[in-house]
């Protein structure tokens, strides 16, 4: 059965696997970060199993019972005066097999000023877009797989535009409790516009991620290694203001390497005290602090740092992520449980 289920799942990740960034499709605040914890580990971290129920907007088989009866409530003020956040909750119906998940996402890109071609104002329109998810996860048999799936319904208003779509996140996770190890394979995004912006169809921000984590036996550290936007390689793309000229006027063009293409996928993260009532959350995200960072200058594009906070049965969390010297992010977080 779990070979069966397997080979199903790389068939479908085979089907789908083609490039898609930023600019290349639409509903793009789908792959915005759903947390201050995911924001602190770096933006992306897929393999958190415990009472994190926003983990579940990233990666349905995380949906687990620790996550019944838990609300939660992200916000940030991100950058260019845009502002966005997650709402989620878990409910177990049965404590075997059936945790169930709902979150919703929204960010509002604010108000603008409006210009017909000829330059003259036709006032103010704002745009904004959200998206409502169901989950469930489920283990495999006995084995040490959960498969999940979620299920989104999407709006987006753009000016007099507006458009609805649909689409399915799946989730393969493996758990090993003895020395206390995940790893998974996320699908994100893979649906269609039902109604379009215009008349003309665009495709979703398809995401393909692997992830691991683990927590250290003797030492209050838990660290996470992500690798994201796998359905893209390479994902590098040289920047033309780095070239190089010698003196004899020969141009040396900025080429991005394997390696380079490497690191481009690669998201580091670590939790201090993880399980503690008190955790330091500190990541590194490759892709942002190299194609952020400013030649000849240390700007710290790229690092995120964050903490968490259990006060009874309120968990509060903040994250400064550095984006660049003139911009950077805040992220604020509030989860009640509720039992």
């Amino acid at each position: 059965m779990l070979k069966r289920i397997t080979t199903l799942f790389c068939l479908l990740l085979s089907t789908y696997t083609f490039a898609q960034l930023g600019g290349q499709s639409t509903y793009q605040f789908l792959n915005l970060i759903s947390s201050p914890r995911q924001a602190a580990l770096g933006g992306k971290v897929f393999t958190n199993i415990d009472y994190d129920v926003t983990q579940a907007l990233t990666n349905p088989s995380s949906i687990n019972v620790e996550m019944d009866n838990q609300f939660a409530l992200n916000y940030s003020s991100y950058l260019g005066g845009i502002s966005y956040g997650t709402a989620a909750y878990g409910y177990t119906w049965d404590r075997r097999v059936l945790t169930f998940f709902a979150g919703i996402s929204y960010i509002n890109y604010g108000s603008f000023d409006g210009y017909d071609e000829l330059g003259n104002s036709t006032g103010t329109f704002s745009g904004n877009e959200a998206s409502l998810s169901f989950g469930h996860s489920r283990q495999i048999g006995y084995s040490d797989f959960y498969l999940g799936g979620t299920v989104k319904l999407i709006t987006s208003k753009l000016e007099q535009y507006s458009s609805f779509g649909a689409a399915v996140d799946a989730a393969l996770m493996y758990i090993d409790e003895d020395i206390e190890f995940q790893a998974t394979l996320v699908v994100r995004n893979l649906g269609v516009q039902i109604t379009t912006y215009a008349g003309q169809n665009e495709p979703l921000p398809l995401e393909i991620a692997f992830g691991m984590s683990q927590t250290l036996e003797n030492v209050p550290l838990r660290w996470h290694l992500t690798f994201e936007n796998l359905q893209q390689w390479p994902i590098g793309v040289g920047n033309p203001a780095r070239a190089e000229t010698d003196l004899e006027g020969n141009q040396t063009q900025d080429d991005v390497g394997f390696f380079g293409n490497v690191l481009r996928h690669t998201i580091l993260g670590a939790e201090i005290f993880p399980a503690g009532v008190f955790n330091i959350r500190l990541g590194y995200n490759f892709r942002r602090g190299e194609e952020l960072r400013i030649v000849d200058q240390r700007n710290f594009s790229g690092i995120s740092a964050g903490i968490g906070l259990k006060l009874n049965k309120f968990r509060f969390s903040f994250t400064h992520a550095r984006y660049t010297s003139a911009s950077n992010a805040n992220f604020f977080g509030m989860q009640i449980d509720l039992r």
